[in-house]
């Protein structure tokens, strides 16, 4: 528990006799200053400039303590520190004159801090410096540099650009410290993390904000602390844990085919999502949606009742949605006419470019709008029959448009997903289906973690390459965990196919491999399907589907717990080997993970491998393909493609124990 102690003209915030922040007479508390930012935004991708006037210091004048609170007189204005339990909160007062506020945290040169969302390319993100605000993961640099790459026959290339070029859907003003402490701000504006320092970590947010530091005697705790600001996801539906949700598209033929050939084959069939329910364009991109969220009768004849078919299978059935609605349909009329879209400074509706087509986008902030697209969902997919969908976007907001509320949408751009995550939410509990329906989202903020029931960790390339495609899921996953947001899944085999970009079959083995120790299995064919390899390709695809499928329902009892631990305590399913191990390699390491407590995953994330080198924290391991006994340290086990390396904890309960020996990872 915090404590204030005022000591040699020091206010000091203490725990367990330790102080782990504090104020000096006379010292900077922060500093603020006036700037201006401007943004040019490409396809959801942005170029901030921004332009600081002087900043200036404000120095601790003097400070007060009553309780639980203590007022911190500055050179100008104040800050007011509340301390509850393991959390002090700081809420500045009196700044209003300024729009951009630096604060400088101490740091030690071993310190490692992890979080700021959704992070792809690095873990730790200790020595970097990057700006934290929502945008499209996949921006025009990443599919440049992409090209070139392909054009010089380097499909699968380990090298990365600087961290400070890429951008991520999941962006959020939190850090997780291994010293054992979150730092939050609550912004809404951008915020820039620099980690670059040896002996501080410097935060500057285009906004004076109130910002948090929460403690814990491990991670769990500190977690469970972060998670009692941010809020938590609820349990997810019974059925997702029974197999894989088959990713399909082309009609309802084509649909009914493909799921009596993956059961056919013995796959684990729990669910089909169909992505182009609603109807579907053909761009230069690819095979892209229609956006208007109502059910295409010439594209899925007769869709009702095979939802119905299904369902009394116990396959569910899931579609697609966003935010934003195609301008040659119905529903964009009719937003049209009713003033429903967000618009322009001219007072036209502002049309972004996606891909490659313009789109409307429904104003978030104008309560008749938000009704309207929510009686949408509710009327023409859960009555309809969908047991979930994808939420999709929530990136695009352009900070120069006009919003009903009239409020500053450089501040409201970050709020965006989570805005659309919430109307989601709402409609499912209006509709009383929470805990059967599930949706999922891939952009994110601040209050994601307390309104979406899923992450998905967007659309990655359909490759081996660090940044972007199999491996980069892994740091994706863990990073979610560590900002608050515990539970995440990936297309399977990816998702983003251009050039000679192409899904190969490897890829594919070690995606589902991968899969079937994440909270959900769920398929994706791709922007070009046509063009990749498909769960149904051929037999040897089929039967890895039909094996992992089988894993992941016969994990259903263990993962169906670590979603109920984080439910409780927001404690992420998939979860980094620090946060039970203290281990220098333990906090380094990004391409392995801990599924709850007991079930440690090293997927194969190099084409052409045919064993894996694991690091093992010291416990005693059982390596599920072999039942051999490892004891901590590097070691290489065999890993061709069916034979995935995943070890359980010895010290594991019986019941996962038993699971895991009678389980046949080698196929």
């Amino acid at each position: 528990m915090l404590t204030f102690s005022v000591k040699n003209n020091a206010l000091l915030i203490q725990r367990n006799g330790k102080t782990v922040y504090g104020f000096l007479k006379n010292g900077c508390a922060l500093k603020a200053a006036v700037g201006n930012c401007s943004y040019s935004m490409n396809r959801g991708s942005f170029r901030i400039k921004d332009k600081i006037g002087d900043k200036v210091a404000l120095h601790v004048k003097d400070f007060s303590v009553d309780g639980q609170t203590a007022a911190v007189t500055l050179s100008e204005g104040k800050l007011r520190v509340t301390l509850n339990g393991d959390i002090a909160t700081f809420l500045p007062e009196g700044l209003s004159h300024y729009n951009r506020m630096f604060l400088t945290l101490p740091a030690t040169e071993k310190e490692h801090v992890y979080g700021a969302g959704e992070t792809f390319s690095e873990f730790d993100l200790r020595g970097k410096k990057f700006n934290v605000w929502v945008a499209e993961h996949q921006n025009t640099q990443v599919v440049a540099r992409k090209l070139r790459l392909i054009k010089l026959g380097d499909k699968d290339s380990e090298r990365k650009m600087d961290f400070g070029k890429y951008e991520t859907y999941y962006a959020q003003p939190t850090f997780l410290s291994s010293e054992k402490y979150f730092f939050h701000s609550f912004t809404t504006a951008r915020a820039v993390f620099d980690f670059t320092a040896s002996d501080r970590h410097e935060i500057e947010t285009d906004h004076v904000s109130p910002f948090a530091l929460g403690f814990g005697d491990d991670f769990e705790e500190v977690l469970e602390n972060l998670t009692s600001i941010l809020g938590r996801q609820p349990e997810l539906p019974d059925w997702v844990y029974d197999g894989y949700i088959l990713g399909v598209q082309g009609g309802t033929d084509i649909m009914m085919k493909k799921v009596q050939k993956a059961l056919d084959a013995g796959v684990k069939v729990n669910g089909v999502w169909i992505q182009d329910w609603e109807g579907r364009r053909i761009t230069a991109f690819g095979k892209q949606l229609m956006w208007n969220w109502e059910h295409d009768k010439d594209l899925y004849p007769g869709l009702p009742e095979k939802i119905r078919d299904l369902n009394a299978k116990g396959i569910r059935v899931l579609g697609y949605c966003n935010p934003f609605l195609a301008i040659e349909k119905p529903l964009y009329k009719i937003a049209h006419d009713k003033g429903y879209c967000v618009k322009d400074t001219e007072g036209n509706d502002y049309l972004v470019t996606i891909t490659t087509f313009p789109a409307a986008m429904v104003d978030l902030t104008n309560p008749d709008a938000w009704n309207w697209l929510k009686g949408i969902i509710k009327t023409n997919m859960i009555d309809f029959g969908l047991s979930g969908w994808m939420a999709d976007f929530g990136e695009y907001l352009p900070t120069d448009c006009v919003l009903h509320s009239g409020e500053n949408a450089e501040l409201v751009h970050n709020t965006w997903p989570a805005l659309w995550a919430k109307l989601n939410r709402e409609v499912v509990e209006e509709s009383g289906k929470l805990g059967e329906i599930m949706f999922f989202t891939r952009a994110g903020f601040s209050q994601t973690p307390k309104y979406s029931t899923m992450m998905w960790n967007g659309d990655n390339h359909v490759d081996f390459s660090l940044d972007n495609g199999l491996p980069s899921v892994i740091p994706a996953m863990l990073s979610l965990t560590c900002s608050g947001f515990g539970l995440s899944h990936s297309d399977i085999a990816g998702y983003t196919t251009f050039g000679k970009l192409r899904r190969s079959k490897e890829l594919y083995f070690r995606w589902c491999e991968m899969a079937a120790f994440t909270p959900v299995m769920r398929g994706h064919e791709g922007n070009n399907p046509d063009l990749n390899v498909q769960l149904d390709h051929d037999f040897d695809i089929l039967a890895v589907g039909a094996e992992t499928s089988k894993i992941h329902a016969a994990l259903k009892p263990y993962i169906k717990e670590c979603v109920r631990y984080n439910a409780e305590k927001g404690v992420g399913a998939v979860r980094p080997l620090f946060f039970y191990y203290d281990e220098e390699q333990a906090y380094k390491e990004m391409y392995e993970y801990l599924l709850g407590r007991d079930i440690l995953v090293a997927p194969v994330v190099r084409p052409g491998a045919v064993t894996r080198r694991v690091y093992l924290p010291k416990d005693e391991w059982i390596h599920l393909g072999t039942q051999n006994v490892y004891h901590g340290g590097y070691v290489t086990v065999d890993a061709p493609p069916g034979h995935p390396a995943v070890f359980v904890r010895a010290k594991a309960d019986e019941t996962l124990l038993r699971i895991c020996s009678q389980m046949d990872i080698s196929y």
